[in-house]
Order: structure tokens, then C-alpha cells, then sequence
């Protein structure tokens, strides 16, 4: 499988008295579902978020040599614009629409939540109305869709058996927020948070989708949920069941 995305470059500046110094530094995200991904026998490639423009598979051939793909925290602009099309003015394959023609065929896509997720903060992520929109089992909002619960708030499950959330709890440790996404009317809701979508499935052609409305990293995943038991289990079970192992 695939992970693009989960990283991100970060610009201090440390002022000392009269004296500034500006450093910056590479900052992982993904370590926590890398390794209970790894633990349960899954071969991973992580394209971290700068190699995204650059490295992402361009045509099917390369699609095909995953069973899954996972887009977490990157925006819709990482993946449209190839520094052939930003620097050189020269067209490049849209890896939108390849990836959506790629699930049709058969593959399984999932989007799972952040900043740079779905619509994203500012509408950065800017996923609404394209071809992963057109094959997720959620409809994006046009504006920014985050929601904020410094508070923490608990995912549910619905009650819908399905392999994905086989021997989960049916109630989860907190989170520290989400996405606002709407259920399409033939997807699968497996779990909600606050009454609204937190993990949804879907088919779309030979192919499956799965959107999970929150985050598998710090800030919006705590401590408490990365440690839960329930976390490799979901991860695990989500990755075999888009790839058709389930």
C-alpha cells in the first residue's frame, strides 16, 4: 500500500536577545499508523507530503502496483501540480482522475482526515467537487470543514456489521476533532462523532472506498487514541478490507 502524505516541514524562529536564528526542520506524522500497519504484515511505502508533486504515481501502470492507497493531511494541489505543469508551463497527467479511474478498476483508496484533508483548513485541501470526491462515501464541503473540540469527543460505532470494525469498542477514546463530511446515500456509516460521519465505506465500480473524518496523528489524535488497542486493530482492518482481502 500507499501513504502519501503525514508530513510536513516546519520554519522556527528562535530569538535570543538582540540575535535571531531561523531553522527548520521535517516533521513526521505517520509513525504511529506506520508502525501498527508494519506490525500486522502490511508492506508500506510513505511518500512523504514534499515528494508528493513529484513522486506520485502518473499513469495506472504505476497505480497498479499497489492494492491500496491512502491520502492523509495533503491537498489537492500536490497531486494536480507536477513542477512540469507549475514551473514549466507542460501538461502532466491529472492524478485526480487517475486515481478515481484506478478505483474503478479495482483498487482501494481511503482519505483520512487533517488539516490538509478534504476541504481543509481555509478550504486549502480544496478536494471538493473532483474525481475523489466523486468516488469517496462522503460529499465534501465547499469551505472549510473543520471542527475543533479541544474538549475531546468520542467516535461511536453504529451498530452496522462489517469486517472493518470487527471487535472494535463500541465506544472510542477521544478526539481532539474532525471533519464535517456527509454520508452519500450508498455508502456504509461504521461509526460516527457528534451524530456526523466519522468512518464510511463505499464501492465505486470493482473498487472501495473509505473516509475516516479525523486524524491518525496528533493534534486531533491524542495520546489515547494512538495507544488504544482498537487503533491497529481499525487500520489493519480497513487496509485488508480495501484490498480486497475481506
Amino acid at each position: 500500500m500507499l501513504l502519501a502524505g503525514e508530513s510536513w516541514v516546519a520554519r522556527t524562529t528562535d530569538v535570543k536577545g538582540f540575535d535571531a536564528i531561523d531553522r527548520a526542520q521535517l516533521e513526521i506524522g505517520a509513525d504511529a499508523l506506520l508502525a501498527a500497519l508494519r506490525a500486522e504484515g502490511h508492506d508500506v511505502v510513505h511518500l512523504p507530503s514534499h515528494a508528493v508533486a513529484t513522486d506520485f504515481p502518473a499513469s495506472l501502470e504505476e497505480l497498479g502496483e499497489y492494492d491500496v492507497v491512502i491520502l492523509s493531511d495533503i491537498g489537492a494541489n500536490s497531486l494536480l501540480l507536477h513542477p512540469q505543469v507549475f514551473n514549466q508551463g507542460r501538461r502532466f497527467p491529472n492524478r485526480l482522475k487517475l486515481l478515481a479511474e484506478w478505483v474503478r478498476a479495482g483498487g482501494g483508496l481511503a482519505m483520512a482526515g487533517g488539516y490538509l484533508s478534504f476541504q481543509g483548513f481555509q478550504g486549502k485541501a480544496n478536494f471538493h467537487d473532483t474525481p475523489i470526491e466523486e468516488v469517496l462515501p462522503v460529499e465534501i464541503l465547499p469551505y472549510d470543514d473543520r471542527v475543533e473540540s479541544p474538549e475531546g469527543v468520542c467516535g461511536e460505532l453504529t451498530g452496522t456489521e462489517h469486517p472493518v470494525v470487527e471487535g472494535l469498542d463500541a465506544r472510542w477514546p477521544v478526539l481532539l476533532g474532525y471533519q464535517k463530511l456527509v454520508a452519500k446515500s450508498d455508502a456504509t456509516v461504521l461509526a460516527t462523532v457528534e451524530s456526523r460521519p466519522l468512518l464510511a465505506v463505499r464501492t465505486e465500480g470493482a473498487g472501495r472506498t473509505l473516509a475516516f473524518a479525523s486524524d491518525i496523528s496528533p493534534h486531533w489524535a491524542p495520546t489515547e487514541f494512538l495507544e488504544w488497542e482498537g487503533y491497529r486493530r481499525l487500520f489493519h482492518q480497513a487496509v485488508s478490507w480495501l484490498a480486497g482481502d475481506q
